[in-house]
């Protein structure tokens, strides 16, 4: 494998010294500095292979036009100290949203993938008729915080949804009519025309694997399954650096894995591991024992009285999470396995020592066992990976980084 090559392997971090590779440059510098935080010029040219001088002259620009910043001196060594270059969090924005099933997020996002402001409606099932609506009201009153001149460094609009909103309304017990108005939807072109802005879409739970690959673990991980443990859990696959959707968009739909074989002659569909190992269950045990569902996404799930239910959901759904993560590592080569979701970082712990503990009943005989990470993004990964689309289709040196076998 080439220097070229091997750095599209690591999100494109090398560069090129020929002519006519200025823009291409500049952004694998921008890259470099985004994959391994703030840099002097030296260590930037040694993992990009640029030259010293054409990273002084690249550095030089991208101060000009305000995406990266100089950082405090490094002193303490021999010869003259170090300056670090970083991102300026200020050089760029753009918006996230994230339509699910229960909640709609719209997030500013700034060019160190941090959330500057953000809105948040929670329902029982979004409605397309005011949805949308909400959308276009949020998306000016984001552009009025930025005021004139931030706007013009407002770089697009990413959303993030589900493939299929209108699936599975049995087990949330939507109605059937609910349901059949996000049939035919076509959400990315319904926001297009509230903006002149670029607009991306991507399903939600790929988008929450961006954040991470970007902004979290990701950076050191080549190839791992991303697991998203929300109202259904779903998740996204990266392999080389570059996450995989599929022709139709499903890779890493492991939400839709089956938990068994078709067994007798009724030949009944065994569940799939959605309706074990989401928060629609935990919530819907909450209910059952006559305790506020909310509790799924807070503190309060690894609190007296829900703990007592949440330990039986993590008995159910944490092997039921081992059958899904061995499947994928016998199909896949994979270095790790992330898992986040919409819930506290203590209830994903809990969950983490289980899934661990349920992992080494399996036989590994034959097949690498994964490592097991927590994912470090949280309940905004999919807003943040969905802004995160229009950043990298003007920043990264791989515009299509995320957009890889779209449908």
């Amino acid at each position: 494998m080439n220097d070229i090559d091997s750095g599209r392997a690591r999100l494109r971090s090398h560069g090129s010294n020929h002519v006519g590779m200025r823009q291409f440059n500049e952004r694998v510098v921008l890259q470099a500095i985004r994959l391994h935080g703030a840099l002097p010029k030296a260590e930037i040219a040694r993992l990009t292979h640029l030259t010293a001088q054409t990273v002084q002259v690249i550095i030089a620009r991208l101060e000009a036009d305000g995406l990266v910043v100089k950082q405090a001196p490094v002193r303490g060594k021999v010869g003259q100290p170090s300056v670090p270059m970083a991102l300026n969090a200020d050089g760029a924005f753009s918006i996230g949203v994230k339509i699910g099933r229960r909640s709609l997020d719209v997030l500013l996002v700034d060019f160190a993938a941090q959330a500057r402001e953000r809105f948040t409606l929670d329902y029982d099932f979004p409605d397309p008729d005011v949805i949308f609506d909400v959308i276009r009201e949020r998306l000016k009153a984001l552009q009025k915080t930025l005021g004139p001149k931030g706007a013009q460094l407002l770089h697009g609009i990413g959303v993030a949804a589900p493939l299929s909103l209108e699936g599975w309304q049995p087990l949330l017990g939507v109605k059937p009519a609910q349901a059949r108005k996000w049939a035919g939807v076509d959400i990315a072109a319904r926001v297009r025309g509230m903006t002149d802005l670029p607009v991306e879409s991507v399903k939600d739970t790929a988008a929450a694997c961006v954040a991470e690959l970007v902004a979290g673990r990701g950076r050191s991980i080549r190839s791992f399954l991303y697991v998203f443990v929300d109202t259904f859990v779903g998740g996204g696959l990266v392999i080389d650096s570059q996450l995989r959707s599929g022709v139709t968009g499903n890779a890493g739909a492991v939400g839709s894995l089956p938990l068994g074989l078709v067994r007798g002659a009724s030949n009944a569909a065994p569940q799939q591991l959605l309706s074990v190992a989401s928060l629609y269950r935990l919530e819907a045990m909450y209910v059952d024992a006559k305790l506020d569902p909310s509790a799924a996404a807070d503190e309060r799930a690894m609190q007296a009285p829900w703990l007592r239910v949440t330990k039986r959901w993590l008995d159910e759904s944490a092997p039921a999470l081992a059958l899904a993560v061995n499947s994928a590592a016998c199909l896949l080569d994979l270095d790790g396995v992330i898992v986040d979701g919409s819930f506290s970082r203590e209830l994903l712990g809990e969950l983490l020592v289980r899934l661990d503990a349920a992992l080494d009943r399996y036989s590994w005989e034959g097949v690498s066992r994964p490592q097991l990470l927590p994912g470090t993004i949280g309940s905004d990964a999919r807003a943040i990976g969905g802004a995160l689309l229009p950043l990298y289709a003007n920043f990264a040196p791989d515009r299509d980084l995320f957009l890889k076998d779209k449908p």
